[in-house]
C-alpha cells in the first residue's frame, strides 16, 4: 500500500513559480513510475507530467513543455513538479499518481494509487 499526500500548492500571481511536492509513504517508492494530473473546474483529470522509476525518462504535456520539471528524490520518496511561468490557465487541482507501469502512468486509466490532490490558483 502506497499513500501519496501533495503539498505546495496555493496563489500566485502570473508568471510566477511554485514547487508541488508528492510524498509517499512506504519502502517501495522506488518501484513506482511517478506522474502529475491536472483537473480545472468543471473540466476532466488532464496529464501533466510522468517520470519513470529512476527518473531518467520525463514526459510532458505540451500546454506545459518548457515551463514545468518534473523530478523525484528516492531516498525521500518524494516527487517534484516545479512550475516557472505559471499562466491563468494552469489553475487546477493537481493530483499526483503512481503505477508500477510507466505507460500507465503516463495514460492515467487505471492508476495504482492517487494522491487527494492540492490546489494551484494562479491569477492574472
Amino acid at each position: 500500500q502506497v499513500q501519496l499526500v501533495e503539498s505546495g500548492g496555493g496563489l500566485v500571481q502570473a508568471g510566477g513559480s511554485l514547487r508541488l511536492s508528492c510524498a509517499a509513504s512506504g519502502r517501495t517508492f522506488s518501484s513506482y513510475a511517478m506522474a502529475w494530473f491536472r483537473q480545472a473546474p468543471g473540466k476532466e483529470r488532464e496529464f501533466v507530467a510522468a517520470i519513470t522509476r529512476n527518473g531518467d525518462t520525463t514526459r510532458y504535456a505540451e500546454s506545459v513543455k518548457g515551463r514545468f520539471t518534473i523530478s523525484r528524490d528516492n531516498a525521500k520518496n518524494t516527487v517534484y513538479l516545479q512550475m516557472n511561468s505559471l499562466k491563468p490557465e494552469d489553475t487546477a487541482v493537481y493530483y499526483c499518481g503512481a503505477d508500477q507501469l510507466y505507460r500507465t502512468v503516463v495514460a492515467g486509466n487505471g492508476m495504482d494509487y492517487w494522491g487527494k490532490g492540492t490546489l494551484v490558483t494562479v491569477s492574472s
